[in-house]
């Protein structure tokens, strides 16, 4: 364990946050889960059968979680919240969906992907009927702000997509071009998220404001967090899964480890990087260096300097039980284990 997971291990909170939130918020999350199956249900036999597949395998729903949460924080839960959720919730999944489609990808999260399933023309239909149906659920809010919203943020995460793949191609171990692409990938949804719950409530605009800077804040630990973890032993496969770096894909542990020391170890690095195509064995000797030269302790202490900042931000919402699972949410988003 490294110094700064230690530093995190201190703190006393219950692991099962996520949990308890969509234990308290259940009722809503079943009404718009509800929303989503109806919105979705098609005559057409094939799409039919693949979306009730992808419905099983939905996962935490965190991105509609933060919809409900801040519609709760700032008001009331009602119609216009949950077709907000519903459809970020669609959107999130549609990018799911044609992102595996891009990396090839055969597993998520160790369940079959659907280009796997089925192959790349279904998955990616399916992702497109997604989007379009994401569209109808905005629609559905009577705003146009929430319409607005889906666009933007339909745009946000292609070019976050397209500027990955331009890293990956560059071998880019720039940190400014790291957070770039993680707050367009993943930031940019966690922000609308929040900002459609509050919008939906009719909350005022400079809390509308500070609950999405605290969004960005959380949304860059959830990635950061996720990609500590490929630098951890997979239970499965017993050993780091380095599957970014297979893609290419440099991530903030290794960025701060090369670029903060010096000699021909460090040296020996970046030709890796460099070169890519890279092999088991040498995937494991850049994993092994981010973590004695630093940079899982860099990362940790980044979450936490964003952590202390979103909990400033919070002083600024109500003072409820709501803005306590927020601050629970952002602890709990460092310190998970999957």
């Amino acid at each position: 364990m490294s110094r700064g997971e230690g530093q995190f291990l201190i703190r006393k909170m219950s692991k099962t946050t996520i949990e308890k939130i969509r234990h308290r918020l259940g009722a809503e999350l079943d009404e718009m889960n509800a929303i989503i199956r109806r919105s979705l249900a098609t005559s057409d036999p094939l799409m039919g059968r693949v979306v009730e597949q992808y419905l099983r395998t939905k996962g935490k729903q965190i991105r509609p979680l933060l919809v409900l949460l801040s519609a709760r924080l700032l008001g009331d839960i009602n119609e216009s919240t949950l077709h907000a959720a519903a459809s970020l919730e669609m959107l999130h999944n549609a990018t799911l969906i044609h992102d595996d489609v891009v990396d090839n990808a055969d597993y998520r999260r160790r369940t079959p992907t659907l280009n796997k399933d089925f192959d790349n023309r279904i998955a990616v239909l399916v992702g497109d009927f997604f989007v379009s149906t994401a569209l109808q659920e905005a629609i559905k809010t009577t705003d146009m702000k929430a319409v607005v919203s889906v666009a933007e943020l339909g745009k946000e995460l292609s070019l976050g997509e397209i500027d990955q793949i331009s890293n990956a191609r560059d071998r880019s171990i720039d940190e400014r071009r790291y957070f770039d692409v993680i707050s367009k990938k993943t930031a940019s949804l966690f922000m609308k998220c929040v900002k459609m719950g509050a919008e939906s409530v009719d909350a005022p605009e400079s809390q509308i404001e500070a609950l999405v800077e605290y969004a960005r804040l959380l949304g860059l630990c959830f990635q950061i967090k996720d990609d500590i973890f490929d630098y951890y032993e997979d239970k499965e496969v017993g050993k780091p899964t380095g599957n970014d770096l297979r893609e290419n894909k440099v991530s903030l542990p290794l960025i701060y480890a090369v670029n903060s020391t010096e000699g021909e170890e460090s040296e020996a690095m970046r030709r890796l990087l460099l070169r890519g195509d890279l092999s088991d064995g040498e995937i494991a000797v850049l994993i092994d260096f981010a973590k004695t030269h630093g940079g899982i302790d860099y990362a940790y202490g980044v979450m936490e300097e964003m952590r202390v900042k979103a909990d400033m931000l919070l002083t600024q919402l109500p003072d409820n039980e709501w803005r306590d699972a927020f601050a629970e949410l952002i602890e709990f988003t460092i310190r998970r284990q999957s």
